[in-house]
């Protein structure tokens, strides 16, 4: 029989659940463009109709290498947020700003 997470994760020592925190929040930190869209439980369907386009609109861009800052910051933000663009160095990050005022390629 299937026990509950909630369970399981009752049994973990305090050392044990800080270390899956921890190792959570790096999953979620580093996530492809088709794995952040799952994470916000949206299908591409759903993106597509949000970002105004076919979903072999959405297929296709999930599988793209490279692509428009304005369509990725599109499909970011049909799906709620907003997207930052940082360069980081060791002394620290810096947030990029010249691409603020560009539309979205689809979708505007």
């Amino acid at each position: 029989m299937a026990k509950k997470f909630s369970e399981l994760r009752s049994r973990m020592s305090p050392e044990a659940r800080a270390r899956a925190k921890t190792k959570t929040g790096k999953i979620l930190a580093n996530m492809a463009l088709s794995e952040l869209r799952e994470a916000r439980r949206l299908t591409q369907e759903q993106l597509a109709e949000r970002f105004h386009v076919g979903q072999p609109a959405i297929a296709k861009i999930e599988k793209r290498a490279d692509m428009y800052v304005s369509t990725l910051r599109g499909i970011v933000h049909a799906m709620g947020g907003e997207l930052e663009i940082r360069a980081v160095f060791p002394d620290g990050p810096v947030k990029i700003t010249q691409f603020g005022d560009i539309g979205t390629e689809a979708g505007q």
